[in-house]
């Protein structure tokens, strides 16, 4: 199964261990937040990025998947 690229958006900016916690993402920081850009496999492995992130106590601004 192919996986799908997506872009989160997560407000604020990430600590040095959280950004090494998502470390299969591409992350880029905006002035008010953080741009995370990864492959992401499955249903699964998007509710488990979306659960590390809540664990954090992250806010998700936006998610989207990307075209191919």
């Amino acid at each position: 199964m192919p996986s799908t690229r997506y872009e989160l958006r997560i407000k604020g900016r990430l600590s040095a261990d959280v950004r090494h916690d998502f470390d299969e993402f591409d992350l880029t920081e905006a002035p008010v937040e953080t741009i995370m850009l990864g492959d992401v496999s499955d249903d699964a492995h998007l509710h488990g990025v979306l659960a590390r992130l809540q664990a954090y106590g992250l806010q998700v601004l936006s998610l989207r998947s990307l075209p191919e």
